[in-house]
């Protein structure tokens, strides 16, 4: 499961249930490029859905481009999944669902007037002869629109047309980005976790809140996020940040100082205000003890 796919796919809008469920259980399985190879019947059992249900789920996310199918003869279907790519206003509306892409039904649809044969009917034979076989049963004109009666969505129903990720909207510089980015956050959660081991000789807890936080971070601190993580785990003092174990949450909120701090090459330092009681009560007896030695009391230190 790709946690950063996952995240980008719960905050998109402007989808049913049904879709949303596809669309989660597909990124449930992806990698971290999107790419995922599921059955519709295993979509079907992860999701609660009919098969026509998924299908047309299916069709509406590859027409949004949120999800790209890759067709091959014998093969298992390959969907890549494209949250970047979703755009709602795509989406064909209802009418053209049921009536075509025109939505208009086709102009010698209507009946003749008072029961006359059509512009386009031959004449009866005469005497009651019997019709000529391809008058019986009149062959399509040629390139005449077939009729698309199958309505159970199976996987035999032509879909719309599939557009590679990076086109059609999405340029290549995009998904250089995109890709990019995720190489950043995935170098800056390994020099997390490389300097926590270090530190707590035990591997930090990685879980979709984590990831969501250094994306965050990522996006916040930019190309200096790896080395900015590591000096945090190594070097950060705080009494608060020692006792909630280097958290990352407390590395994004001051996640500008700490980057400051390590540009600079400072080392933050205990503050009185976040001392406990016995470092506090040390450091009263210490000044108490500088203080009658400085006078000659009797008390002094040797």
């Amino acid at each position: 499961m790709s946690t950063i796919i996952m995240s980008a796919c719960w905050d998109l809008q402007g989808m049913t249930p049904a879709q949303k469920a596809v669309l989660v259980s597909l990124a449930d399985q992806a990698n971290d490029s999107g790419v995922c190879w599921p059955g519709i019947k295993t979509i079907e059992r992860r999701t609660c859905l009919s098969e026509r249900a998924v299908q047309e789920a299916l069709r509406w996310l590859q027409t949004t481009g949120a999800v790209y199918r890759d067709y091959q003869p014998n093969k298992t279907t390959v969907y890549t999944v494209t949250p970047q790519n979703f755009d709602p206003a795509k989406a064909p509306s209802k009418r053209e669902r049921n009536r075509g892409a025109d939505g208009a039904p086709p102009a010698d649809s209507a009946p003749p007037a008072n029961g006359a044969p059509g512009a386009g009917s031959a004449p009866p034979p005469a005497g009651g002869a019997p019709l000529d076989p391809q008058e019986a049963h009149p062959t399509p004109a040629a390139g005449a629109p077939k009729s698309k009666g199958n309505r159970k969505g199976t996987i035999k129903e032509p879909f719309p047309p599939a557009s590679q990720p990076g086109q059609q909207g999405v340029d290549s510089e995009k998904q250089a980005k995109e890709e990019a980015f995720r190489e950043l956050c995935r170098e800056t959660w390994n020099a997390y976790s490389a300097a926590y081991a270090l530190r707590y000789k035990t591997e930090p807890v990685r879980n979709a809140k984590v990831n969501t936080a250094i994306a965050q971070f990522v996006k916040r601190i930019g190309k200096e996020a790896p080395a900015v993580a590591q000096w945090f785990v190594a070097s950060a003092a705080e009494a608060f940040i020692l006792k909630r174990f280097h958290d990352v949450g407390d590395l994004l909120a001051s996640c500008e100082a700490y980057r400051t701090q390590w540009a600079v090459g400072a080392t933050p330092q205990a503050q009185p205000g976040n001392l406990n009681k016995q470092e506090a009560l040390e450091q009263r007896n210490r000044r108490v003890g500088e203080a009658w030695a400085s006078q000659g009391g009797e008390h002094a230190a040797a």
